[in-house]
């Protein structure tokens, strides 16, 4: 009862935000700028969003490596294919981990193993989409004028970058009480894993230029979204804006992230003196390639050796 509850909360949330970013959008002004160049700009955005997933791959495949779950390239490539699929089906921007853990768990690695390649991985990615808001600060700082979202963007960046920081700094302490209850014995466990593979000699550099480059990859998507309506906007404003609204859209308070990237995109374009609604125009069609990307993952599914197992009961749907 409480999972539905909270499920149709998030449906709440995502129809209620949707309702009223969609306001601000003209789709009949909207569909008269795409033409036969807006079909390749999509299409590169696809073609980003798909090397977005591979390089995702190769980040989780040395993390889960640490953990005691080794993944062949296929296996993980196939399992981050479903998971972008579940992504976008499940009540929750983050329900494709839970199910990329259960494919996990369930082809040998076990439960443990699998939790932790999958919290560390999203752990890393988050302490990296920090970083990159922190380093792009000075400049996002003078193209946002508005106090309000001066604030919003110092808040919600430092507040992610000191849950990363603290995170780690987890991992470093040797407190007993810490393995001795539950919870604090698993995230501390985590949080050494983390610490062994962001300091390692030779796991660290690959997996942060990893990290680094599937932020930027999501930069790119935008950006090409931005050329295929020919929207008014600067590639290094694209990349000082989108960061800190994909951090916010992973708050787990909404279907896929719709509604709350819209609003997002909203006010942050209207925070830089931007036009509000092109910010729910890019979001609009930025969601609409991850819908793209996840339908293929679903073709994945559906073809893949685990449905055809019937184990799809099993898969939890995260709260």
């Amino acid at each position: 009862m409480r999972r539905i509850a909270l499920s149709s909360l998030k449906i709440l949330v995502s129809a209620g935000l949707l309702y009223l970013a969609l306001g601000k959008v003209n789709f009949h002004e909207l569909t008269s700028r795409f033409n036969v160049a807006s079909l390749g700009w999509i299409g590169l955005a696809i073609a980003a969003a798909f090397l977005q997933i591979f390089l995702g791959v190769l980040r989780w495949r040395e993390i889960s490596a640490e953990c005691d779950a080794p993944l062949h390239l296929m296996q993980a490539l196939r399992y981050n294919m479903i998971g972008a699929f579940f992504n976008q089906t499940l009540p929750s921007s983050i329900g494709g981990d839970a199910v990329r853990l259960w494919l996990v768990a369930r082809a040998g690695a076990g439960w443990r193993a699998a939790t932790y390649s999958i919290f560390v991985d999203r752990a890393v990615g988050l302490i990296a989409l920090a970083i990159v808001i922190v380093a792009s600060l000075p400049w996002s700082y003078q193209l946002i004028s508005n106090p309000s979202g001066r604030v919003a963007l110092l808040l919600v960046d430092f507040a992610a970058l000191a849950g990363g920081l603290g995170f780690l700094l987890l991992g470093r302490l040797h407190w007993p009480w810490l393995k001795r209850w539950w919870a604090t014995h698993h995230l501390h466990a985590c949080a050494v894993i983390a610490n062994r593979v962001i300091f390692s000699r030779d796991r660290g550099p690959k997996v942060a230029v990893l990290s680094l480059l599937v932020h930027v990859l999501t930069v790119v998507i935008a950006w090409c979204v931005v050329r295929s309506i020919a929207a008014p906007v600067l590639f290094s404003q694209v990349f000082e804006l989108v960061p800190p609204v994909m951090l916010i859209t992973m708050a787990p308070i909404s279907i896929a992230g719709w509604g709350v990237r819209e609003t997002t995109m909203s006010l942050a374009f209207g925070y830089a003196g931007l036009l509000a609604n092109e910010g729910v125009n890019v979001s609009l069609l930025f969601g609409a390639v991850s819908f793209a990307v996840g339908a293929f993952g679903g073709l994945v599914w559906v073809l893949s050796a685990e449905k055809a197992a019937k184990g799809s009961a099993s898969i939890a749907v995260p709260s």
